[in-house]
């Protein structure tokens, strides 16, 4: 397998600022998505050089009408002591995710099930998908929900992205968006719906992307401290890392 780092996980925005410290993503057509809207160190700063980016960042998002701040670490580099002390005090959340690999050759075999249909979304089953998702979404926000259902609008015009759609007995249960590179598949926005959690619709879904890729090697991450990075261990999928993320929302 080849080398897999974070540095292969796509992410959604615009690089706005660089220098030798950092980069700095902007995404104006949707500014409520942190993920999209946030500051990737490139090398781990100290208390002071933390101070000075963390007041750029708060005053170019304030100016933009957003609410948060978002950084994340390099891979493999935990914070120092002075600087998760400084975090703690200052009210971010702090959460650390692992990288994930697999070789499609090697994701354990999979029980077909009748009630579980598995489709490549297209014109003809986009509403289903859109409206799933807005159900999920709306737990956010009503605000990030209809802004999340014109960004699955545009991914659906990517060729580069193959959105996945699980039904189960006839109902839209589950999905996952397939981010593809030459070498390489991201598995990203992989969702159950809680109502049909447990009946294997998360194994058929990565079943299909593993058989759609074969060539390919597959990656996804996880949450560092979620139940699903076991159960991707189960699944023959190998370790590759982590990196910490911080959070921080102002109040209005």
């Amino acid at each position: 397998m080849k080398q897999i780092t974070f540095d292969n996980i796509y992410t959604l925005g615009n690089i706005t600022d660089e220098n030798a410290l950092y980069r700095h993503f902007h995404y104006p057509e949707m500014l409520i998505r942190y993920d999209s809207n946030f500051i990737k160190f490139k090398t781990l700063p100290s208390l002071t050089e933390f101070k000075e980016v963390e007041n750029y960042l708060k005053d170019f998002h304030m100016n933009n009408g957003q609410n948060h701040v978002k950084f994340s670490f390099p891979a493999n580099s935990k914070p120092t002591e002075e600087l998760f002390a400084y975090l703690h005090t200052k009210g971010y959340e702090i959460s650390f995710l692992e990288l994930y690999a697999i070789e499609p050759k090697h994701f354990p075999l999979v029980t077909n099930n009748p009630d579980i249909d598995i489709q490549v979304v297209t014109d003809n089953n986009l509403n289903a998908l859109l409206d799933l998702q807005y159900k999920h979404d709306l737990e956010i926000g009503t605000e990030f929900a209809e802004k999340k259902t014109d960004l699955i609008k545009r991914q659906f015009n990517d060729p580069d992205i193959l959105q996945i759609l699980a039904v189960y007995k006839g109902s839209p249960a589950g999905y996952v968006d397939v981010i593809i590179s030459n070498e390489i598949v991201e598995i990203d926005n992989f969702t159950v719906d809680e109502e049909f959690r447990k009946k294997g619709i998360g194994s058929r879904l990565q079943k299909f992307v593993m058989d759609s890729f074969p060539e390919k090697v597959v990656i996804l991450v996880a949450d560092g401290e979620d139940t699903p990075r076991e159960m991707y261990k189960k699944q023959n999928y190998q370790y590759r890392g982590f990196t910490y993320e911080i959070l921080k929302i102002y109040e209005d």
